[in-house]
């Protein structure tokens, strides 16, 4: 079973690039069929997709956030990471680091980590 792990700083200044990793134990980041997959929920709001890597490479992102996001896996390290540009405090929310599995879009969860955007 696939487990997750998010890390990374809990506090980003604006304009600086928010950066996340994704620590995948129990599966492989190249195993066909999957999606390496970012959410986030910002406070009081719903889930929001930021978007994805597939194990072939393909990427797909929000057209809303796009111009400012970079997902990428590593796979020496069994890791996906994100990265969000020119951060403002909107971009405040705790982070998810999702598996698509399939025709499963959302199988399995990390636990989510705070990111604060502030000066």
């Amino acid at each position: 079973q696939v487990q997750l792990q998010e890390s990374g700083p809990g506090l980003v200044k604006p304009s600086q690039t928010l950066s996340l990793t994704c620590t995948v134990s129990g599966g492989s980041i190249t195993t066909p069929n999957y999606f390496w997959m970012w959410i986030r929920e910002p406070p009081g709001k719903g889930l929001e997709w930021i978007g994805y890597e597939a194990s072939s490479g393909i990427t797909n992102y929000s057209p809303s956030l796009k111009s400012r996001t970079s997902i990428s896996r590593d796979t020496s390290k069994n890791q996906f990471t994100l990265q969000l540009s020119s951060v403002t405090p909107e971009d405040t929310a705790v982070y998810y680091c999702v598996v698509g599995v399939g025709y499963v879009p959302l199988r399995y969860w990390g636990q989510g980590t705070q990111v604060t955007v502030s000066s």
